[in-house]
């Protein structure tokens, strides 16, 4: 793998490591795929090297040198997944972290439904347990442990953790979830009737491990309900700023339903989910107590096979397309900014420091980025320097117009800003094409 490049700020042109490509490299032999082990990954798309997403400098490292990884995709032929080729230490990206759920209200709207449902469908109450990976504030856990059934957070983000706790009454475990931890809390009898983890399984490195934890933490006829973004939604939607370290890997059904069954778990059914642009949400149990697949399972399996998932010319034009959308994007930009309009930008999420540093969309096009979080507030963007607002300032500097970098909450934060629309303020969703609206 290639070495940590450090770097200061960069320069305000755009050279060839900030465009997205088909590399010209195609040997990764030694690499060896994450799920299954198997040599000879196909490299897809190059993104150069890129700052972490969500290491939001504070004002007084500005100065400071910032570290740029590697970020490239590769597909797996042997398994069929998708996944970044260079990792880094999840003790650097997740101890310390500043996304809490708790500020989209589509993600706590979401968890209130999907916990209910889960508390009739399964029949739980005060006698069963529910424990979720990656349990961030408690925005789901809360509604379990509303209704009185005895909840457990597994989450490594120390700060993150604290507030779950604290402010939710969360008992949370900070550590990362893998086997051993597994083990420890079987031995001790805190096993799951419902198992989440939402959005998690892309970010671990030892993917083996973590699945192989969820088959032995659950109970007799427990259920794991996992969600993860669909990789042939980010394909199909030119999802790209999708990627980032955080994210070492990208699913489909066919690549998730041998992972799990590599550790006795069966994927009876799978449901699509349109939050964060096209997700799926699998449920798993142990292969001795799996009903029949569901209806849904087959036939998305079938589906996969159909438009080529499973094989690594599907993926082969994703760099071509996702430059064509740059070229238009930063002309409109550019456009705009040279007819004298300013320009904001909102969401200082993972995604949109993904898209800004492979456009290089920085101060010279942008003025400034708004975000809800109080936990961003006063922070700047990582790569392009961008500082970071409460969203208050759009209307106390009233932006012609402002880039939606969390366009997978559109809806929301189109009707949060009703007030600056109404000023005659305009947003722009880059994805999967320019359009202002």
């Amino acid at each position: 793998m290639a070495n940590v490049e450090v770097t200061g700020p960069e320069p305000a042109t755009a050279d060839r490591a900030r465009r997205p490509s088909t590399p010209n490299v195609d040997d990764l032999d030694e690499l060896g795929c994450r799920a299954c082990g198997a040599g000879g990954l196909e490299l897809v798309l190059d993104l150069g090297t890129t700052p972490l997403a969500n290491s939001l400098p504070a004002a007084g490292q500005l100065d400071e040198p910032e570290e740029r990884f590697p970020l490239a995709l590769a597909f797996c032929g042997a398994c069929g997944l998708v996944q970044i080729t260079h990792s880094v230490a999840p003790e650097k990206l997740f101890r310390e972290y500043l996304y809490f759920s708790s500020f989209s209200d589509t993600m706590v709207g979401h968890a209130r439904v999907l916990a209910t449902r889960l508390t009739a469908e399964r029949s739980l109450s005060t006698s069963s347990r529910v424990i979720e990976l990656a349990s961030n504030d408690g925005y789901l856990l809360q509604f379990y442990r509303a209704a009185g059934i005895p909840v457990l957070g597994i989450e490594p983000a120390v700060n993150i953790a604290r507030v779950a706790e604290r402010e939710r009454g969360i008992p949370t475990l900070c550590e990362f979830f893998g086997a051993g931890l597994a083990a420890r809390l079987r031995a001790e009898g805190q096993t799951a009737d419902v198992l989440h983890a939402n959005n998690v399984l892309a970010h671990v490195p030892d993917l083996n491990g973590f699945v192989a934890g969820i088959a032995a933490i659950l109970a007799p006829g427990g259920v794991a309900v996992v969600e993860v973004p669909y990789v042939g939604d980010m394909v199909d939607g030119l999802e790209f700023d999708t990627i980032y370290h955080e994210h070492l890997c990208y699913f489909s059904v066919s690549a998730l339903d041998a992972l799990f069954a590599r550790h006795g778990l069966s994927i009876h059914d799978v449901e699509r989910l349109a939050i964060h642009g096209g997700s799926i949400r699998i449920f798993a149990s142990p292969v001795a107590a799996a009903v029949a697949p569901a209806p849904a399972k087959i036939a998305l399996l079938a589906d996969e096979q159909r438009r080529g998932l499973t094989s690594v010319a599907y993926y082969r034009t994703f760099g071509r397309r996702i430059e064509e959308l740059g070229g238009a994007l930063v002309a409109l930009l550019r456009g705009l900014k040279a007819a004298g309009k300013r320009i904001a930008a909102y969401g200082a999420a993972a995604k949109g420091s993904t898209l800004l540093n492979t456009f290089h969309i920085d101060g010279t096009i942008l003025d400034f980025v708004v975000d809800r979080s109080t936990h961003k507030q006063g922070r700047f963007m990582p790569g392009v320097r961008l500082p970071i607002h409460p969203t208050e300032r759009l209307l106390e500097a009233i932006p012609d117009y402002v880039l939606l970098l969390t366009w997978n909450f559109a809806d929301e934060i189109l009707a949060q800003q009703a007030a600056y629309r109404a000023q005659g303020g305009r947003f722009i969703i880059a994805l999967p094409a320019p359009k202002i609206v």
